[in-house]
């Protein structure tokens, strides 16, 4: 018979703000709060004069530093600048030239969107945050 639970709060027992989960096949664990994404940012039509963000969670806002080269804005800090960021780009035929992270700071880190030979603005830029929060 299956089960529903329905809460409002996750809490944990030791330390509230960590949950430990049994993986697969029982026979490792998962803390619960570092697999989840801290920040995430889509970016519509990098093309257009002005970018905006299409949808996002904690973050702020994107700033654009030029020609295929962008500052993502984290709502709530991490604790540090040592975080994973993750950029993907697209252009507007469907193909993926380079995307690369560049500086990170506890708030903002700076993705850039290049063909082979020079920065171009994307049709679509995403970028995802896993860490930990300060």
């Amino acid at each position: 018979m299956a089960s529903v639970l329905k809460v409002n709060t996750l809490s944990g027992v030791t330390t509230a703000g960590s949950i430990v989960v049994t993986g697969e096949g029982n026979s490792t664990t998962t803390n619960l709060q570092q697999g989840l994404a801290k920040a995430w940012f889509h970016i519509v039509d990098g093309r257009a004069s002005t970018i905006a963000l299409g949808d996002s969670f904690n973050a702020t806002s994107i700033t654009d530093n030029g020609t295929g080269n962008y500052s993502f804005n984290i709502a709530n800090d991490m604790a540090n600048a040592v975080y994973s960021a993750t950029v993907m780009g697209q252009t507007s035929s469907g193909h993926t030239d380079q995307t690369q992270l560049g500086n990170q700071a506890a708030g903002t880190f700076i993705g850039t969107f290049s063909n082979v030979s020079a920065y171009v603005n994307p049709k679509i830029f995403n970028a995802t945050v896993h860490g930990d929060l300060a």
